[in-house]
């Protein structure tokens, strides 16, 4: 039973995922959730509060399942810019490989309420994760002692994020996951000829 209990949970996250992409949160409803997941609307209430707690869940697991994947390849590197170019390669991977998830932290989670502080605590772990290996690079000497490290890593962050919703304004007809190395480039070469 519990196994069937989680099936069909993340089979309404997913379904959820894909209805808030297509459709918007606010447009969303309950019975095209359910339509979506092939239950009945009633259903959905014995996992989720509304629609509000099904995006919190939906943001909670994505989140959880990306950020071990990246902790996952930032642990294969054997220096700090390998870990870096493994960390945004596994980032964006993750959001090509699921357009859903793009769509949704690009145009809906940050505009809700609700959703903000939990966005706020994924950055942070993002960030503490990116704060470790410019750490690792300024000991390796492959990155300078000067770095304002809370400014270069909001910095690279924010550069990550700006190609990702170019990436869906774009329709996503392109490579994201391609994107990695010349970000990477870009941070650790500059700008200067």
């Amino acid at each position: 039973m519990q196994k069937n209990k989680s099936e069909k949970y993340q089979i309404i996250l997913y379904s959820a995922g894909s209805v808030f992409a297509e459709h918007g949160f606010h447009k969303a409803t309950i019975s095209q959730i359910a339509a979506q997941a092939g239950v009945a609307d009633g259903t959905l209430y014995l996992y989720f509060k509304n629609k509000d707690d099904i995006l919190y869940q939906y943001i909670s697991y994505k989140t959880e399942v990306v950020f071990e994947k990246m902790r996952a390849a930032v642990e294969k590197g054997k220096n700090a810019e390998e870990k870096l170019r493994l960390l945004i390669r596994c980032h964006l991977e993750e959001f090509q490989d699921d357009k859903n998830m793009a769509v949704i932290f690009q145009s809906e989670a940050r505009y809700l309420r609700d959703i903000q502080s939990q966005i706020k605590d994924i950055s942070k772990m993002y960030l503490d994760l990116l704060s470790e290996i410019i750490e690792q690079g300024q000991i390796e000497g492959v990155m300078r002692q000067d770095l304002f490290v809370g400014l270069v890593k909001r910095f690279i962050l924010g550069a990550v994020e700006g190609v990702i919703s170019t990436w869906v304004s774009a329709e996503g007809r392109y490579d994201l996951a391609s994107m990695a190395d010349p970000l990477v480039d870009l941070y650790l070469k500059g700008v200067k000829g």
